[in-house]
């Protein structure tokens, strides 16, 4: 049994542990899927570069509220897909290449399971026996995968193959005329926006009565709003079976009455979300502590609950993001080298306001608490949503729909929310992740630096100033 001195299992953020300062180290890189993780191969980067196409696909509609007439002659789906994946398969194929020539880094492609608290067995790829190898210290980096559906009528052999995930749907060899999109969350709305603007007849069947419910209840609200206009929304229903019909899925859903609705497309995509791997890993042998949800329980250096084992990202973390594991991974890196050199104090995560993006159209930026948080947890807060096209910029995109929603303390010191729906969502709210990061105080940000005029960022500086002006007008009251 070969031994090593640090097992990784999982080759997203995981494979950025490993660098120079590790060459004396016998380390074990294990994994189960494609190499380089979920965002690269089947998450973040190829789904926004569908995204980017859908966005120049829908913009005859904006062009024509201010005079310009384009038109969209088509969509060349087999050329944007393989423009997505032509680059990103080299890219996987060569990072386990680089892997695999490393003197000191040994992969193992094939799925591992401990066996005991320092030993892993893997079932090689294309190998009848499993190996089995021991570390003295082992990283958890095996991410999470697409929650399948449990209905009736899966299993059929025509609906099987009619059924996907965000780990299929983007390789699709033609697009469908129609598509069913289970789910209401950030995955469902943004394949939504991509396959309804590749001018795919959509349909959202969601359980809830909005779209992203995570998200602030205004914002939620409104998306839900906004793309009603694109796709066909089915709210309040969830799935009870599919079927097969005249060359089509049937996705039958009821609603809380207990009403049955039938809905026939060419496709089904499951966008119900992600669950950790952790599942897989069987974990209970080696003594690690997995929460209710599944999640790997670590501490705030991202050690388990067995002081040999750490783990960083979906496989441990709620956010499932990848801006969090690599932060994550940053952390572990740090703290395997402390423990290795005998040098150094360990580094903790930084979790306090992790933000996100939902590249939608529109797009959808978020940080630190919702309105409707605030108020369950009882805190006093200032609320000021300010409208896009309430500013010069916002007048000249002769804008409706989208704002900047701010969260303060009462005395407008510092923000504990931003919320941010429309055009540069996801870039607009950088600064104000920033502030909240740094401890940048509302009045400071707002008045000791110059807002360039008429950029959109006056969205911003108008929603900073109007938590000062409700601070002022409470005084006076």
């Amino acid at each position: 049994m070969e031994h090593f001195d640090l097992v990784i299992i999982g080759s997203g953020s995981g494979n950025t542990l490993v660098d120079e300062r590790f060459d004396g180290l016998r380390v074990a890189m294990v994994e189960r899927g494609i190499y380089g993780g979920t965002c690269l191969n089947v998450g973040c980067i190829p789904t926004k570069m569908f995204v980017l196409p859908a966005d120049h696909a829908v913009s005859p509609q904006e062009a024509a509220r201010i005079g310009v007439d384009l038109a969209l002659e088509g969509v060349r789906y087999e050329e944007i897909r393989d423009r997505v994946f032509g680059r990103i398969d080299p890219i996987s194929a060569g990072g386990k290449a680089w892997r695999e020539q490393s003197e000191n880094v040994t992969v193992f492609t094939g799925n591992g399971r401990f066996v005991e608290r320092d030993v892993l067995e893997i079932a090689l790829q294309g190998e009848d026996e499993p190996v089995r190898i021991s570390g003295d210290r082992f990283v958890l980096a095996a991410g999470s995968r697409a929650v399948l559906l449990d209905v009736p009528g899966m299993h059929i052999p025509e609906v099987a193959t009619r059924v996907h995930t965000s780990d299929t749907v983007m390789r699709l060899p033609e697009l469908p005329r129609s598509m069913v999109i289970l789910g209401g969350g950030y995955i469902a709305s943004e394949f939504a926006h991509v396959f309804s603007a590749y001018g795919v007849d959509v349909t959202m069947v969601n359980r809830s009565g909005v779209l992203l419910r995570r998200e602030d209840e205004a914002i939620s609200e409104r998306f839900t709003d906004v793309i009603s206009r694109r796709v066909n929304l089915k709210l309040n229903q969830q799935v009870s079976r599919l079927d097969w019909q005249d060359g089509q899925v049937v996705v039958v859903a009821t609603d809380p009455n207990g009403i049955e609705y039938s809905y026939d497309a060419d496709l089904v995509l499951v966008a119900l979300g992600r669950t950790p791997n952790g599942d897989g890993l069987d974990l209970d042998r080696a003594g690690v502590q997995v929460d209710a949800d599944g999640l790997v329980v670590v501490d705030e250096h991202q050690r388990t609950s067995q002081p040999h084992i750490w783990a960083l990202g979906d496989v441990s973390s709620p956010s499932q993001l990848k801006h969090v594991a690599n932060h994550e991974a940053r952390v572990v890196q740090h703290n395997l080298l402390c423990e290795i050199t005998g040098q150094g104090e360990l580094a903790s995560s930084d979790h306090r306001f992790v933000p996100h993006a939902i590249f939608t159209d529109p797009q959808i930026a978020s940080v630190g608490a919702t309105e409707q948080e605030l108020r369950e947890q009882g805190r006093p807060y200032l609320a000021k949503v300010q409208k896009y096209g309430d500013v010069a910029y916002g007048w000249a995109m002769e804008d409706q729909d989208h704002f900047v929603k701010l969260l303060s303390d009462p005395k407008a010191e510092h923000l504990l929310g931003a919320h941010i729906i429309g055009p540069q969502a996801s870039t607009l709210i950088q600064p104000l992740i920033q502030a909240m990061s740094t401890g940048l105080g509302i009045e400071e940000m707002a008045r000791s630096q110059y807002w360039i005029h008429p950029a959109l960022t006056e969205v911003v500086e108008n929603a900073l100033l109007g938590l000062l002006e409700q601070r002022d007008d409470s005084k006076e009251a």
